[in-house]
């Protein structure tokens, strides 16, 4: 039987040796975060990434290091991330592209977009800008459809590659509309530029912030938007749906995500210095500059904005038939 002294002494014993251990652990976190970017550098994956991260940065003293690990469009990246350790020091620069439209194009996806990640927040979103060659015969999206409807596969439009995000709207697009246009697919968007400033390809959708230099100084003509509402870098150019062909929108979203089961302290703690990161001005003003809309969405908002884009557009996508390859 145990006495009063024996308790006591049992006690101390376990808090001297539980002490150290307690005293030894740093806050997290206690070293750096890994953002893996599944696209190389330059595009908008790592742009959005490193924005976020050298400013995060500042905050978690043991730095934030992008990590790009390409192959496959996005899908090794976005595995990899999806079966890291479940521990606050991975994670993943998400977009509607690998985590929306990819649950459409692959019927064996090796991840679920929404059971293999929780979201952290949303920062930018891009839309999207139909670009017709200069002398296209056409003012109109409306016009250019019943041209397409009245000549099946004449008219051309250029993509970045099978599955890429400019290939699956203008699928999408041409679907709604009941048009057959030729996809002409490159190997990333500057071949397509290439061509479609050389008047060799009718038609190509790019992300409204690339789309901009070659609109502004008239060597394409500008269509329509893929955006809910017009641009303020192209006021003058209609929405999709304004347009009357398709009721359709799509933005490209970029955000932070970590693997399914990260602990709710960790994530706590990375949405609530995102959502000050997100919602800085300099910030906020550097994605305006390069034609985004800054957002500031995060946590269970995010995963609604997911989710919706998800059910909206991986049953049109099927629709469509659209491969990735």
């Amino acid at each position: 039987m145990l006495t009063r002294r024996h308790t006591l002494g049992a006690l101390a014993a376990s808090t001297l040796t539980s002490t150290p251990l307690a005293w030894g652990q740093e806050p997290y976190p206690n070293r750096a975060i890994r953002v893996i970017v599944p696209q190389p550098p330059g595009g908008g994956f790592d742009f959005v990434a490193r924005v976020l991260a050298d400013k995060l940065a500042l905050v978690f003293k043991n730095g934030v290091v992008v990590e790009n690990r390409t192959g496959s469009g996005t899908l090794v990246g976005t595995e990899l991330a999806a079966k890291s350790a479940p521990d606050g020091y991975t994670l993943l620069m998400g977009s509607v592209s690998n985590l929306v439209l990819n649950a459409g194009l692959y019927k064996n996806l090796s991840y679920d977009p929404l059971k293999d990640f929780e979201p952290i927040g949303l920062a930018v979103a891009y839309s999207y800008t139909l670009m017709g060659r200069k002398d296209l015969p056409f003012n109109q999206l409306a016009e250019l459809v019943a041209h397409a409807r009245a000549n099946p596969g004449k008219l051309t439009y250029a993509s970045a590659g099978n599955g890429s995000g400019q290939h699956i709207l203008a699928a999408a697009l041409w679907h709604l509309a009941g048009v057959q246009l030729t996809h002409v697919p490159y190997r990333g968007a500057q071949p397509a530029y290439t061509d479609l400033l050389g008047t060799r390809v009718d038609v190509f959708f790019d992300l409204s912030s690339t789309a901009r230099p070659h609109v502004d100084a008239g060597s394409v003509k500008p269509l329509a938007v893929s955006a809910g509402a017009r641009l303020p870098i192209h006021p003058n150019v209609p929405t999709l749906r304004e347009t009357g062909v398709a009721p359709l929108e799509l933005e490209s979203w970029f955000g932070y995500f970590a693997p399914a089961k990260t602990p709710v302290t960790e994530l706590n703690r990375l949405r609530s210095e995102l959502r000050k990161v997100i919602t800085a001005t300099d910030v906020m003003e550097r994605f305006e500059k390069a034609g985004g809309r800054p957002l500031a969405v995060v946590g269970d908002d995010a995963k609604a904005w997911q989710k919706r884009d998800l059910d909206r557009w991986v049953p049109l996508i099927k629709a469509a038939g659209i491969q990735p390859e």
